[in-house]
């Protein structure tokens, strides 16, 4: 599981990511608000974990904008500020759970697991299909059809499509899409993405319809 940590004392921070780390989490740890809104605008976390009172860019302005761009990945609070308007107001902006410290670690791993059960469950019923206009893609079935009409893509180009497809409407840099199709040590001067991309679009109609658009000096945007 990846885990976004959002902490900017060193001291909670480094117990948290050992306790994480130890138990088989993967970690990654932002200590302001500024460098978590770049690891979530690149990368995709499973859970992120948020305090509040953070330098600059506070966990309430950033848990807005992260809802703001349609991003719902789970997000704990675990923060000082124990008032019950504290926690109203960051459930009010999108937080799934509130978790005051100090806490128990045990609490911290329970309500993880929860809250990752939960969003699991609702990614399952809402997330067996992506379309986008002609084109669904069933994910259960791992097909991709347009205009009810079936075709063959490779393991390759089915996770690129539906990377696409997950984020439509959403300008996607060729980084963004490297990291998250391939991996996030690949070489980020590599033609792979604009390779692959031609390999979509020559099996894909897009007479009718343009579905995958390039957006230049940037990436790629799939749009209805």
């Amino acid at each position: 599981m990846n885990i976004l940590l959002v902490e900017d004392d060193q001291r909670i921070s480094n117990f948290l990511v050992k306790g994480l780390t130890e138990i088989g989490y993967y970690v990654t740890l932002a200590d302001s608000g500024e460098k978590a809104r770049e690891l979530i605008g690149a990368y995709e976390f499973e859970v992120i974990l948020m305090d509040i009172m953070l330098p600059g860019l506070d966990g309430m302005q950033l848990t807005q904008m992260i809802r703001f761009k349609g991003n719902y990945t789970p997000i704990l609070v675990i923060s000082a500020l124990n008032s019950p308007d504290d926690k109203i107001n960051m459930l009010d902006l999108g937080a799934d759970d509130y978790l005051s410290k100090p806490f128990h670690f045990e609490e911290l791993i329970s309500r993880i697991k929860a809250l990752t059960r939960r969003n699991r469950m609702s990614y399952q019923e809402e997330m067996q299909f992506l379309r986008c206009g002609n084109i669904i893609i069933n994910k259960d079935l791992h097909t991709v059809t347009q205009n009810d009409k079936e075709i063959e893509f490779s393991p390759t180009e089915y996770k690129l499509l539906s990377f696409l497809l997950e984020n439509k409407n959403k300008v996607l840099s060729r980084t963004q899409i490297l990291h998250s199709v391939w991996g996030i040590n690949f070489d980020n001067n590599t033609n792979l993405v604009d390779v692959y991309i031609s390999y979509i679009r020559n099996k894909i109609d897009e007479e009718e319809e343009k579905i995958i658009h390039t957006i230049k000096g940037t990436g790629y945007l799939v749009k209805d």
